[in-house]
């Protein structure tokens, strides 16, 4: 088997352990595990100067190589470009986006400074796994320092429609540098489909059926790869989380009465506030449930640096204090606002306490705490996901109560209905889910991308 080569913008270092580890960091551990190789990335730090060379630490079979950004760096790669260009863009959230020149060419001169550290480490037998927005030209880097192999790339968020992505001044360069991987992996047929548009429509590429383009004078297959979870592990957490005590504290002072919970990065794509204000309409619309029923929302923050995060912290404050503000009791709050995070074993034990999951994102790449809350369901007695149609996840579990998050009185109808499900339609609709989340099991998803991957003819498919 051919070592494999991953780069990401983070690497999980053996001594970030599991806190910082994540479901996709495990799968990736795994496949290097498997096949020996390179993991390669950010270090996470930001210093005066940026890394002539990278750090390596060894963990046979695995090598992880991490540089160091420049403040500089950082600022314009990261926290500009890639978060306050692609990310908000990436979204369809094109009045939050920023089109600044000197951020694009701090991407791309993060982009070339990674590969070049890169290209000396690599073998002529190794085949390279690129993830995510943040690295988007690093395909085309590599071909320019004389890398043949074999290149995947998989974009984790959402892929924007044609006329969006044609607001970004640099769409016609990302595109081409998208076609310079030999497979380019989406989340959703959306995705595939508005990439698809884009190069037959705005740069007369062809289609030539199996999931195989051709533009920029390349041959590539572009195909669909939903990610998935660790299925068996969440069930596994799920079902002894009981055992930990802040759960016990939960359902003891929660008695009788209902729980529904979110759980997001603290990010304006997971339609966080539009969700308080549904809420709230639940709360008008069905008065019987005020004083039984609280909406748990468990919202981390991320990205605090960048303005726009800032003010949604701000927003979301000030929202649930007037919720809770106008609703509240002395022995209850409708609104049970968190802003941290939690151990995995304990949000397992919530997912699977509160009677009604509410995943309603604007708009998302998949959603993983969809398919998170689902599995971590008792089988006996599941209860009800309400889900954005607007996520990844909604292609796939069309079984959970489908709405559109800017309609409020549309997300206030489901979760009353949500309340008000009988067992048997709980179980028939947790079951036809579950099938869903087992066929696209997080180890499942890595090892279709990569047998693709591998089956990439020696010099490209232009090649074969």
């Amino acid at each position: 088997m051919s070592r494999l080569v991953v780069v990401s913008n983070r690497v999980a270092v053996p001594d970030d352990g599991p806190a910082r580890a994540g479901g996709l960091a495990v799968a990736l551990r795994e496949a290097l595990q498997e096949s020996g190789g390179i993991w390669f990335g950010w270090s996470g730090k930001s210093v005066a100067r940026p890394s002539e060379e990278p750090t390596i630490t060894e963990a046979p079979p695995v090598t992880y190589a991490t540089l160091d950004l420049s403040r500089r760096d950082h600022q314009e790669y990261y926290n500009g470009f890639a978060n306050r260009t692609l990310w908000p863009l990436f979204h369809y959230r094109l009045d939050l986006a920023e089109f600044n020149r000197q951020d694009y060419a701090g991407y791309l001169r993060v982009n070339t400074h990674f590969a070049e550290k890169l290209r000396p480490l690599i073998r002529e037998s190794d085949d390279i796994w690129v993830h995510d927005y943040h690295l988007i030209p690093f395909a085309s880097e590599l071909r320019r320092l004389g890398v043949g192999n074999r290149i995947g790339f998989f974009l984790h968020t959402p892929f924007p429609a044609m006329e969006v992505f044609l607001a970004l001044p640099s769409h016609e360069r990302l595109a081409r540098s998208l076609c310079a991987y030999d497979v380019v992996g989406f989340q959703s047929m959306n995705d595939l489909r508005a990439f698809q548009d884009y190069i037959v429509h705005e740069q007369r590429g062809e289609i030539l059926g199996d999931n195989m383009l051709r533009a920029f004078g390349r041959t590539l297959r572009a195909e669909v790869y939903p990610i998935g979870i660790e299925v068996e592990t969440m069930q596994r957490t799920a079902a002894h989380a009981m055992q930990e005590s802040q759960l016990r504290r939960l359902v003891k002072h929660m008695g009788d009465r209902q729980l529904m919970i979110g759980v997001d990065r603290l990010d304006y794509s997971k339609g966080i506030p539009e969700r308080f204000r549904a809420f709230e309409r639940f709360l008008q619309k069905y008065p019987a449930n005020q004083g039984r029923v609280s909406l748990m929302q468990i919202a981390p923050v991320s990205r605090g640096e960048v303005p726009e995060y800032r003010n949604i912290r701000a927003e979301l404050e000030s929202l649930a204090g007037h919720i809770n503000g106008v609703y509240g009791e002395l022995d209850w709050m409708p609104i049970r606002y968190l802003n941290k995070g939690f151990p995995r074993d304990t949000l397992t034990g919530f997912y699977r306490v509160c009677r009604v999951g509410v995943v309603t994102p604007l708009r998302d790449g998949m959603n993983l705490v969809a398919k998170e809350y689902v599995a971590s369901q008792n089988p006996h007695e599941p209860g009800v996901l309400v889900l954005s149609r607007f996520a990844g996840a909604a292609r796939e579990l069309d079984a959970a109560l489908l709405v559109n998050p800017f309609d409020h009185e549309n997300v206030a109808d489901a979760l009353n209905r949500a309340l008000a499900m009988p067992l048997e339609e709980r179980r028939e609709r947790w079951e036809a889910m579950m099938l869903r989340v087992h066929d696209s099991s997080l180890d499942k998803w890595r090892e279709r991308f990569l047998s693709v991957l591998r089956a990439v003819p020696e010099g490209g498919y232009a090649a074969a």
